[in-house]
């Protein structure tokens, strides 16, 4: 009797086990939406779903290989965990996507984990140079408070996919051997451009409007100051929000500045490019052309070496931050509101 007890429960358990599935489901909602397809996306998949008018979608996919993928919806980017088997339910709001978006369902740790992370990198890990401009001592704190960070994170290991977590502890440990073996050359680099620290000058750049400017002509304001050229996708992508920031700071003590690094040679952008996009989009502040494009000395000095590049001079002409937030970046104006 106490062996068929045992046999018959042993089957009732078997029998309730959900069998997993060769495929992903994936299914929810997305509030505000104005897509009308959202992308799963790796080197080897792409995967369209349908968007409904309500915000809803259900679909399916198989994938070839666990790990992660890319999800898209309009200008929402996450990144996505899938395995075969896997059966996801995710709620968001399309106007805030990822601070909303909360996946359910078979996967689900995995993927809350992920946007966990997004946001902890977005909001909190910050640059390089938010470690390296650091005394040695507050660095060794500031890499300590990270790290334990870091592991409260992946506290709830046994929840996780194993390899989402072998990844996950690679990547940490790879950021952390960086951060220390590069900190005494990089502490040194950055001291160049510490707060306080008189900024290296332009002179004699061309004005759109006319003339020549030089920084000293704009001492007494702070300067924001736009390094970009006419043929950088990214540039042009801060452009809207450059001319917001600038209208909303219209009366403050700031003059917003925009460089121009087309090329003196005309091979990449040119001198005629420049002032032909400054006037159809009515570019507004002080519009000026670099003297040497790339190699001009202010860039030189500033080690500008990709754009856009964004720099806060003080009204005294010293560095507020060498290498500054973007306009589309909220960060900017709690910056700018800190100003005296």
């Amino acid at each position: 009797m106490k062996k068929l007890l045992v046999l018959f429960l042993a089957v009732s358990l078997m029998s309730c086990k959900k069998e997993l599935k060769d495929y992903v489901t994936i299914s929810g909602k997305i509030e505000n939406t104005e897509s009308d397809t959202l992308v799963i996306a790796s080197y080897n998949l792409t995967k369209k779903i349908a968007i409904n008018k309500d915000g809803s979608f259900k679909d399916t996919l198989k994938v070839q290989e666990k790990g992660f993928y890319s999800f898209t919806e309009g200008e929402n980017r996450t990144a996505v965990f899938l395995a075969n088997g896997y059966e996801l339910e995710l709620s968001a709001d399309s106007k805030d996507f990822l601070k909303s978006l909360v996946f359910k369902g078979i996967g689900e740790e995995s993927n809350n984990y992920i946007v966990k992370k997004m946001l902890f990198s977005k909001d909190e890990l910050g640059q390089p140079k938010d470690y390296f401009t650091l005394e040695r001592k507050e660095f060794d704190a500031k890499v300590a408070g990270l790290k334990k960070r870091m592991e409260d994170m992946l506290s709830n290991r046994s929840k996780l996919d194993s390899m989402l977590v072998a990844q996950e502890d690679a990547s940490n440990q790879q950021m952390f051997s960086f951060l220390e073996d590069n900190y005494t050359a990089q502490f040194e680099y950055y001291s160049k451009f510490k707060k306080g620290t008189p900024s290296p000058k332009f002179v004699n750049y061309e004005n759109f409007k006319g003339g020549k400017t030089s920084l000293d002509d704009l001492k007494g304001k702070y300067v924001y100051i736009d390094v970009w050229a006419t043929w950088c996708t990214p540039c042009l992508n801060e452009i809207p929000a450059l001319q917001a920031l600038e209208k909303e700071y219209h009366n403050k003590n700031i003059q917003f500045v925009s460089i121009s690094v087309d090329n003196v040679d005309g091979t990449r952008g040119s001198k005629e490019d420049w002032k032909k996009m400054v006037g159809e989009k009515q570019l507004g502040g002080i519009q000026l052309y670099a003297d040497k494009d790339f190699q001009s000395d202010f860039m030189v000095a500033y080690a500008v070496n990709s754009i856009p590049r964004f720099i806060l001079i003080d009204p005294n002409g010293a560095i507020v931050d060498f290498d500054t937030y973007r306009p589309s970046d909220p960060k900017i104006k709690e910056l700018f509101n800190s100003l005296k």
